[in-house]
């Protein structure tokens, strides 16, 4: 067993007993067995505690499980309370939701693909869906284009399911320092790894079970219903509240360390000095910067919504 080869799984649980045992089985049944687990629990009032401390037992002669009390302030603060943690190991590290299930090659697939990456370098594959008894119902599309900052600036095309850090990714994570305020901690990585110059790798390759229920923290985007609410959070202000947080926690973030390249800083301030006021030269601004989400008509709706003063 090789220091190189292990790889500690991230989690972040909240009254998730109900499934929580099947996930870890899926752990367990990986190809790519020399893993430890790190839990950020953020208050459970089911037996969620309880199924992990037995896991722990069981698993105490072979890795390490780590059970910690997270921040309660959501799932995105959840996870990267964990990848901040300073005793955590320096990487690769795999983020993991409470009520999935693995497929057995995934951590396998994974660390194949980072090890073909660059050292600074960010994994994301498919999933397919299904309803709480893991019965199918469609599965993730893949990305039209390219992942890339300017993308990133946009939308988020890294599942946070199935998203793997190589070491040197997970050291930029943890060299940007923690963000108060971002929505979405994927969305975060994507944006991180892509502005520092870094290596975003999407696999084809379906490497989970994506479990739709009543609890999801955040259920997959299917059908028209979630086009129409992604159209209104667009052309409303919910959006426009997202991209202003993460392009502070950027900010933030370059000012600590230096982290964006020097392209994508100008980038950034091209975009803080574009007009703010309705009209066309907000939305003139984006497209020369090449801001795009990955549909045309979707970025239509972007260019839209920068003409409106709403992004």
């Amino acid at each position: 067993m090789t220091t190189a080869s292990r790889i500690t799984i991230l989690m972040a649980t909240r009254d998730g007993a109900a499934h929580l045992q099947a996930q870890l089985n899926s752990f367990r049944a990986q190809e790519h067995g020399e893993w430890d687990l790190w839990v950020g629990d953020d208050g459970s009032t089911d037996a969620t505690r309880e199924v992990l401390e037995k896991f722990r037992h069981e698993e105490r002669d072979r890795r390490e499980v780590r059970l910690l009390d997270g921040p309660r302030q959501g799932h995105a603060a959840n996870f990267l309370h964990l990848l901040t943690h300073p005793e955590l190991p320096p990487g690769p590290v795999a983020l993991s939701d409470q009520d999935d299930v693995w497929l057995p090659g995934k951590l396998r697939l994974a660390l194949a693909a980072l090890g073909r990456a660059g050292p600074v370098a960010l994994y994301g594959a498919q999933s397919l869906h299904t309803d709480a008894a893991l019965r199918p119902l469609g599965q993730s599309p893949l990305p039209r284009h390219p992942p890339c900052f300017r993308n990133a600036l946009t939308q988020n095309v890294v599942s946070g399911h199935s998203t793997v850090l190589s070491a040197g990714a997970l050291e930029l994570v943890r060299r940007a320092g923690r963000p108060e305020a971002v929505p979405y901690h994927d969305w975060w990585l994507y944006q991180l790894v892509s502005g520092a110059g870094g290596e975003v790798v999407i696999d084809p390759a379906r490497v989970l079970l994506y479990r739709q229920h009543d609890g999801n923290a955040m259920g997959a985007h299917r059908g028209l219903a979630a086009r129409l609410v992604r159209a209104r959070q667009v052309l409303g202000r919910t959006y426009a509240g997202w991209i202003a947080a993460n392009l502070a926690a950027l900010e933030a973030a370059d000012a600590r360390g230096a982290v964006l390249t020097p392209e994508n800083r100008e980038v950034i301030a091209a975009l803080r000095a574009a007009p703010r006021r309705p009209g066309p030269g907000r939305a003139l601004t984006f497209r020369r910067l090449g801001l795009h989400r990955q549909t045309g008509l979707t970025t239509a709706s972007l260019y839209l919504a920068a003409a409106l003063g709403r992004v």
